[in-house]
């Protein structure tokens, strides 16, 4: 996969959570890509002098000159690539960005990003694909005997993506029966098998794949979190709705291999400063924020979660 060009050429590509690039979904007449102005685009100030050591990931990532992040390809507003540019845009691709330049490496010249599918996220950690993964990636239980986290820097929920003219489902509720597509391993997938048995649940390697079939009538709902349903709503606005209210609490946090704790209290710090500096807020502002809705309150960091 390219690296992040300079931010004036990604600019160009830039996508925001309701304005959004038409391209996954493949539905004529969907609205034209649109974003903010190359001089509204946060730039997020490098730390020169920044080491870790104490950290073999970011030892190996220093060593080679640049830090490699795993994210997603096909989330509109959070993680999506430019297929013309190759480009990442989004409020993951900013978060990665902020404290990656806390860890010391230039977000427009050393970060190269991989997009790695949500079944191989923890794989992908563990043998070095990567070295962090910032994609909508929620923090729980069993993903923690895996791999470890820094954050969490985002609160989502998950909600229901259904076709424009469907009056039956208006959430998770309305489920029985009814074919509920969403990603491979994922956590949403895992809620509906072990929440809803009633519902059929239908998985697929991405959530684009998920919308596709939804759009052609092979099934009934979308689920994911909010942050991304409403994202592919917003590119066709006249055939898709997310309804219903959040049926979960979702903490986005940065994974890290296992037993890098430094790695992910240096982390769980450079989140804490970018809120306080205000840097956590532009990344939303030009993102999630160009949808209307006002940034949230960040949520606390845990640091239960490095110890």
């Amino acid at each position: 996969m390219p690296r992040r060009g300079p931010r004036r050429r990604r600019a160009l590509g830039a996508v925001t959570l309701l304005v959004a690039l038409a391209a996954a979904c493949g539905v004529p007449g969907s609205p034209p890509a649109r974003g903010p102005q190359p001089s509204a685009l946060p730039h997020y100030a490098v730390e020169k002098d920044f080491s870790l050591p104490s950290s073999p990931t970011w030892t190996r990532a220093h060593q080679r000159g640049r830090l490699t992040v795993g994210v997603k390809e096909d989330q509109p507003g959070m993680g999506e690539k430019n297929p013309a540019t190759g480009e990442y845009t989004g409020f993951d691709i900013e978060i990665a960005e902020m404290v990656a330049a806390s860890l010391g490496f230039d977000p427009d010249r050393q970060i190269e990003y991989k997009a790695i599918a949500s079944a191989n996220r923890e794989t992908a950690l563990q043998n070095g694909q990567i070295d962090t993964y910032v994609g909508t990636y929620t923090i729980n239980e069993g993903r923690r005997k895996l791999v470890g986290f820094a954050g969490p820097y985002y609160i989502a929920g998950q909600r229901l993506l259904v076709r424009k003219g469907n009056k039956q489902l208006k959430g998770p509720q309305d489920m029985a029966g009814k074919k509920i597509c969403s990603a491979v391993g994922s956590t949403p997938l895992q809620r509906i098998q072990s929440d809803y048995p009633r519902a059929e649940p239908v998985a697929y390697d991405s959530y684009a794949i998920c919308v596709d079939n939804l759009l052609n009538d092979q099934v009934d709902a979308v689920t994911t979190d909010d942050t991304i349903l409403l994202g592919y709503a917003a590119k066709d606005p006249d055939h898709l709705k997310v309804v219903g209210k959040a049926f979960s609490e979702e903490p986005y946090g940065i994974g890290v291999p296992r037993e890098d704790h430094a790695l992910a209290r240096a982390l769980d710090d450079a989140l804490v400063a970018r809120e306080e500096n205000g840097d956590w807020k532009r990344a939303y502002d030009v993102t999630l924020g160009l949808s209307g809705a006002p940034a949230p309150k960040p949520p606390r960091v845990d640091r239960r979660l490095t110890s």
